[in-house]
């Protein structure tokens, strides 16, 4: 059973020397003007999950991190590779082969010695499943698009236990974003994924993300789009991106200020195409409109009516 544990890490001898004298309110001062100092002293105080540290949860670990968040709970099993490059903050060749939840810890430590992380290096399982979401204030999801059981046990655990949840997604060049609030609707209620094959569920994610579909007019090869492969084209851009959305948000949920618009909205910043695209399906799938674009598209994609697992 993995419990998480707090890992040391290559540098720790250095961190634990800069430590005394790292000092916390000078190294977020920065920030202040946008939040209180009182607000800060909250953020210094909250915890966040964030399982998978690849495409986006890399990014989004390093940027809660500098925006002041004290506490995390990080869960990957995976290592770097070299086809990683492209959009994985860890990933450069020195890491090739390093266990991404180990890098991706040196990396929020080195920015913030202070910070108490907890890592979970063999991902979040049914069994460690209570101690990662232990105590958190907030999850944002980092995890790979194809990861559906995964996913499906985070968001569905999450509910059950009232926590907070932000999935961005990076969709071509641009952020897709969808959160999930207590009490509102559930990830099961906006997705429809029960019963439904692999293949069914990456459309629906896909869709549900991003119903306007933005990205495909500047989809260049659509056949680098491969369900059945579990393979998708990536950009740098857009984890960047939806690292600075996922940090703007959770700064809002953490002390309660802004509006927050949980689904069955979604929120879409498309940087090719200058768009911010708001969307509204309540019923999420269930939606005629989203049952006319699921029809429409297994059609296009010769996908069966009413997929079924095998």
């Amino acid at each position: 059973m993995d419990n998480g544990k707090e890992m040391p890490s290559a540098t720790t001898a250095t961190i634990h020397e800069i430590q005394p004298s790292y000092d916390t309110k000078l190294a977020f001062s920065r920030t202040i003007g946008f939040v209180t100092h009182e607000e800060m002293a909250k953020l210094q105080q909250a915890k966040i999950a964030i399982a998978g540290l690849g495409g986006v949860g890399g990014h989004h670990l390093e940027t809660l991190t500098r925006l002041g968040i004290g506490h995390f709970n990080i869960a990957d099993f995976d290592h770097f590779e070299i086809h990683n490059i492209n959009r994985q903050i860890g990933a450069k060749v020195s890491t090739f082969g390093k266990a991404k939840c180990a890098v991706m810890a040196e990396v929020a430590r080195d920015i913030n010695p202070r910070a108490v992380i907890r890592e979970f290096p063999h991902g979040v399982t049914k069994e460690n499943l209570d101690a990662f979401l232990e105590g958190v204030d907030l999850y944002v999801d980092g995890l790979d698009f194809f990861a559906f059981d995964a996913r499906e046990m985070m968001l569905t655990a999450c509910a059950e236990r009232g926590i907070p949840a932000v999935t961005v997604g990076p969709i071509g060049m641009g952020a897709a974003m969808l959160v999930f609030m207590p009490g509102g609707m559930t990830f099961e209620q906006y997705f429809r994924w029960a019963g439904k094959s692999e293949n069914e569920k990456a459309l629906r994610l896909l869709l549900g993300l991003a119903p306007k579909g933005s990205h495909r007019k500047y989809l260049v090869d659509p056949s680098a789009v491969d369900f059945a492969a579990r393979k998708g084209p990536s950009t740098p851009m857009a984890c960047n991106l939806c690292a600075g959305v996922a940090g703007s948000e959770a700064l809002k949920i953490l002390l309660k200020r802004g509006p927050i618009k949980a689904v069955p909205h979604s929120v879409v910043y498309d940087a090719y195409l200058n768009r911010m695209i708001h969307s509204y399906t309540p019923g999420g799938m269930n939606h005629p409109v989203m049952r006319l674009k699921l029809w429409l598209i297994r059609r296009f994609l010769k996908m069966p009516p009413n997929p079924v697992p095998k």
